[in-house]
């Protein structure tokens, strides 16, 4: 005899994603428009960098932690990767790097990686070794880093870029942009550390209980120490190609990033009480919210009112979550 449909488990697990589910559809009706071979290229494309920036918050929130310093590190890249890689006779070019050599565009790439990368570090030493929470370390870290690209660009816009920049964004491979590939790869990657590797293991032990896990062996503070670095890297990767994409970025690029992908996340079924999530349901996320978005703008949403509804998603998303750990205890 089949096993009865639990229906209260399964709103609590994936209401949100059928309420929204149901809001495409109609968009959909209403709109034809919205299902165009087009719309939806536009949607996978706006994806894809945001999924590289959700499945990096996603370690972090595995391990009960957070990053709100994210969208500020995107930024930052944005900014740093923009200006090391405008046209040498562009009239607008950044003072700073005006009379540097013509840099290789990976190589500009792999620098704002590792340049992130310490940022990363100082968010996990903070958060292991002085036991800060994570939402306060990483709230302080946010603040710096915007910071600190105020001083660098100093709120100026940066645009002109370079031809073999702006195609890591527009070219494609086999007919599929460049973008799909190297989310893919990222996605790859990521699922594998999470299921195949002892640091994947140690993530969601930490996760599900941290005395446990130190008990059993796991060096928790170096675990932690990892997960913040490979974020800020991919934040990095990310602020690299959302600026490509873009063709100009400013101080502001990435901005509020960090809240999207915790929503992604929670959505996507990435517990904020630690140690639950799979890569899959962070594309799943990160998909659905990017649905949400485009399908306010095809109904003609005001974007003042589209800012509440985001904000009413991120609330039910993760109150929900915060639900099903009640249930389980």
């Amino acid at each position: 005899m089949s096993k009865k449909m639990d229906w209260k488990q399964f709103l609590i697990n994936y209401g949100i994603i059928c309420v929204l589910g149901l809001l495409v559809i109609y968009t959909g009706i209403m709109r034809p428009k919205f299902f165009t071979p087009r719309n939806l290229q536009s949607i996978a494309l706006n994806v894809a960098p945001r999924f590289i920036i959700a499945v990096g918050v996603s370690g972090c929130l595995i391990t009960k932690g957070t990053d709100l310093s994210a969208g500020r590190m995107v930024g930052l890249a944005a900014c740093i990767s923009g200006t090391l890689l405008q046209k040498p006779d562009y009239s607008g070019h950044f003072e700073l790097t005006k009379n540097l050599p013509t840099f290789n565009v990976f190589l500009v790439l792999i620098f704002v990686m590792l340049f992130c990368a310490i940022f990363g570090l100082i968010n996990g030493l903070v958060v292991s070794y002085l036991s800060v929470p994570a939402f306060i370390g990483t709230l302080g870290m946010q603040l710096m880093v915007y910071g600190i690209c105020l001083v660098y660009t100093d709120a100026t816009p940066i645009g002109g870029y370079r031809n073999d920049y702006t195609y890591v964004a527009t070219g494609s491979f086999l007919k599929i942009p460049f973008l799909f590939w190297i989310a893919l790869v990222v996605g790859i990657l990521m699922w594998f550390l999470y299921n195949m590797t002892p640091h994947g293991k140690y993530m969601y032990a930490i996760g599900g209980n941290e005395q446990a896990a130190e008990v059993s062996g796991v060096n928790v503070k170096r675990s932690k120490i990892i997960i913040y670095v490979m974020a800020a890297m991919l934040y990095a990767l990310a602020g690299f190609l959302l600026g490509a994409k873009a063709g100009g970025t400013s101080v502001n690029m990435g901005n509020g990033y960090e809240l999207e992908a915790i929503a992604a996340c929670t959505i996507g079924g990435v517990s904020v009480n630690g140690g639950v999530g799979k890569v899959s349901g962070v594309l799943i996320g990160v998909l659905v919210f990017e649905l949400l978005k485009s399908a306010m703008q095809f109904l003609g949403l005001e974007t003042n009112y589209q800012y509440i509804v985001q904000g009413i998603v991120i609330i039910v998303s993760i109150a929900l979550d915060i639900r099903k750990y009640i249930a389980k205890k």
